[in-house]
């Protein structure tokens, strides 16, 4: 099993009694997160349950908890001492974390849970056991976790996070990125060899998302308006979210399509930068930037309607956003920062950066007073201008 970065903090929070909250997008990991922290227990007292199968939800919504308790029980867990259940993708029992709570408070028991919608995890989830939960939140693999998954020999990954251009690394990994710009960071399409496979399985990613999750976690029966709304907003990543013209394009209204964009926005499908301002009002009533959270998908999705440029800008926005926050500048006079990231530091997105890309930047994030400011490149210019960091450097 190959294993990610997230695995340690996991491992050691199973150890307390705090429920364990694993949530992300459908094929992120969460469930081999789950199996690997089971494996890594010093005892065996525990019980793995797919929420996905029907009989597993008939069962957790039994109306009475000690009887749910005995059914438990004659599934092998024994109450008597310490014990663990894994629940996995939470939100589709209604009535579980009543459930939770119930046994957490009563007896000798530790939950590991995950879920596919952050909506739900954070607000109605949270709400039920206000302290006693910790949320960990999983993405697609970081560049660095890529790397692993290929088995690139590197001594020390994080030696080179966030260094300005080295050529020796560049050199030695620039096909892999370039494949991971591609493909993107699912595990499984990672670890899949042939092209044409990969392809596939991105393919199988969306169609699952969107007649899976999208459905049990909604009240939208309509799959086509999703899928046909999902493709639209792939030719426009890396833009402002504009309802008007989007409505215009898909024939769907309004309200609809905002609706739809929070749901793709709480599965984890997609992320939003919002301005950077001072002013909250302003940040409130300006418009999105719309990014994907994976450019695999993205790809599948947009087709060859993106530049090269496009898609690099997005891959860059997925790698922050495993770290930080995202966020964008923007004078009335169009002049922009590309990201504003954690609030303190100024990047801008070049696929092949020059000198005056380093100035511009710095001359930009000055006048907003941020002092932390980066060029973000792929490739290196025929001049040699190498005081960028280069993408494969951001994890």
């Amino acid at each position: 099993m190959k294993e990610r970065a997230i695995y340690p903090d996991l491992l050691k929070h199973s150890k307390k009694k705090q429920v364990t909250v694993i949530t992300g997008m459908r094929r992120v990991g969460k469930s081999t997160a789950v199996k690997y922290v089971l494996q890594h227990l010093d005892h065996r007292n525990y019980l793995y349950l797919d929420c996905e199968r029907i009989e597993i939800r008939v069962l957790l919504n039994h109306p009475n908890y000690e009887d749910l308790k005995t059914e438990l029980e004659l599934m092998g867990l024994d109450f008597s001492k310490p014990a663990l259940i894994a629940l996995d993708e939470i939100q589709l029992v209604e009535n579980l974390p009543s459930v939770i709570k119930y046994l957490y408070d009563t007896y000798d028991v530790k939950f590991i849970v995950t879920g596919s919608s952050s909506y739900y995890m954070k607000n109605q989830f949270s709400e039920s056991l206000a302290g006693r939960k910790r949320i960990f939140e999983m993405y697609p693999l970081s560049f660095s976790e890529f790397l692993r998954f290929k088995d690139a020999k590197v001594p020390d990954f994080g030696k080179y996070a966030w260094q300005t251009f080295n050529k020796a690394w560049y050199n030695k990994f620039k096909d892999l990125y370039a494949e991971y710009i591609r493909y993107g960071g699912f595990p499984e399409v990672v670890l899949e060899e042939e092209a044409i496979d990969k392809v596939e399985l991105l393919k199988d990613i969306v169609n699952s998302y969107i007649e899976l999750d999208v459905k049990l976690l909604s009240d939208y029966s309509v799959s086509e308006d999703l899928y046909k709304l999902v493709k639209v907003l792939a030719a426009r990543a890396g833009n402002k979210v504009d309802y008007t013209k989007i409505s215009s394009v898909t024939g769907i209204n309004r309200q609809k399509i905002a609706a739809y964009i929070q749901l793709l926005e709480y599965t984890y499908f997609i992320y939003q930068a919002t301005p950077f301002t001072k002013n909250i009002d302003k940040e409130i009533s300006q418009q999105t930037k719309l990014y994907f959270a994976d450019t695999g998908v993205l790809n599948i999705l947009a087709g060859e309607q993106l530049s090269s440029g496009q898609v690099f800008e997005n891959a860059i926005a997925v790698q922050l956003k495993s770290q930080g926050t995202i966020q964008y500048y923007q004078k009335k006079t169009g002049q922009e920062i590309d990201f504003i990231f954690n609030g303190d530091t100024a990047l801008e997105v070049k696929e092949t950066p020059l000198q005056q890309d380093k100035q511009t930047v710095e001359q930009r994030a000055s006048a907003i007073d941020i002092h932390q400011y980066f060029v973000i490149g792929r490739n290196l210019a025929n001049s040699g201008f190498s005081d960028f960091i280069w993408g494969g450097n951001i994890y």
